[in-house]
């Protein structure tokens, strides 16, 4: 018998007996959960349950399983990566850690992802015993803030102020083209679409205008505000976006929409420069880079523990800055939050 604590608060079932034993792998879990072995205070549960502090998790007696398979390769953090992820933190204390998370590293692990946020995680664990967990995500090609809880309960506080939209996130981007009207709010509503690669590789979301979405199977309202803060004439713009909900690849599949594609992101812009009337494509040629052009430039939340406001900001990641050098735009002189008069 194991008594939930503090740390497992709102943790899945799953979770929390990989924590307690690493040996144990998900089909391990989910095999004592349908056979019930595994009890909570008494009772049949999923893999999927939620934890309290205080109630009583039934373990049944494990075998040996040292020898045994795991169900994910573990790869060992090199000297380097935990050098690089300790040096993309931007703050700490007792119960969260904020990371400016590097372009082209992904978040969590998936087909054929080996390095990951996730995965590095444990060198992030500083003076605790636990490594701290992931509360929301980013794309792999979007850099910016990252949070990571370092308890339960931080983790349980921050994952309920993300799903009832209680954080401000600010993103800043490179749109080919310039917006029209330059400040604005998009409601496409969003749906995905599978892909024709193996597998269904190469999904995206597909926009629904506001009014077809309830008759849309599968979509969903999704809403994003965005106001230009300086453009190169008709040709590019740095974009400020609000995503006011938090649907998945919403700010790129939006701006797509408008015909002003994030510069670097063919998924949804195409690879061409030009302009065939439908919108601009996503690259602008000439020494700007063709990596994604999509920043999480800050964040404001409301602590877990303390309840004091928090504000994050990260610096722009190399190639962003290159190109905002090549065309003058000052980082300085940009205003906190360009939403401020307009909230």
């Amino acid at each position: 018998m194991i008594t939930v604590d503090e740390d497992g608060t709102d943790q899945r079932l799953d979770r929390f007996l990989r924590r307690m034993f690493p040996e144990l792998g998900q089909g391990r879990i989910e095999k004592m959960c349908r056979k019930g072995e595994c009890r909570v205070d008494g009772g049949r549960v999923k893999a999927s349950t939620r934890l309290s502090p205080g109630q009583q998790v039934r373990v049944p007696p494990l075998p040996d399983t040292s020898d045994m398979p795991r169900d994910t390769p573990t790869a060992k953090i090199t000297k380097a990566d935990a050098e690089m992820i300790r040096g993309a933190v931007l703050y700490k204390d007792d119960y969260i850690i904020a990371i400016n998370k590097p372009a082209g590293l992904a978040v969590q692990g998936g087909s054929g992802q080996m390095r990951h946020v996730d995965g590095l995680a444990a060198a992030l664990k500083f003076d605790l015993e636990n490594k701290p967990k992931l509360v929301h995500r980013l794309d792999k090609d979007t850099s910016g803030v990252l949070l990571l809880a370092r308890t339960g309960l931080a983790a349980a506080g921050l994952t309920k102020a993300f799903q009832s939209r209680e954080t401000r996130k600010i993103y800043w981007a490179a749109v080919a083209g310039c917006p029209h009207p330059k400040i604005g709010t998009i409601k496409y509503g969003l749906v995905k679409a599978g892909g024709h690669g193996p597998n269904g590789g190469g999904e995206k979301m597909h926009c629904v205008h506001p009014k077809d979405v309830a008759e849309t199977t599968d979509a969903k309202h999704a809403t994003t505000d965005y106001t230009v803060l300086e453009d190169v004439g008709k040709r590019a713009s740095w974009v400020a976006l609000v995503p006011i909900t938090g649907r998945t690849h919403q700010l790129r599949a939006h701006m797509a929409e408008l015909g002003n594609p994030i510069v670097g992101d063919g998924k949804y812009g195409t690879n061409t420069q030009t302009n065939d009337g439908d919108g601009w494509g996503a690259q602008l040629g000439g020494d700007i880079s063709r990596k994604m052009h999509l920043h999480a430039r800050s964040i404001t939340f409301t602590h877990p523990i303390t309840k004091k406001e928090i504000h994050i900001t990260a610096d722009l990641p190399e190639h962003m800055e290159r190109t905002w050098e090549t065309f003058g735009w000052q980082v300085q002189y940009a205003p906190v939050d360009p939403f401020e008069n307009y909230k």
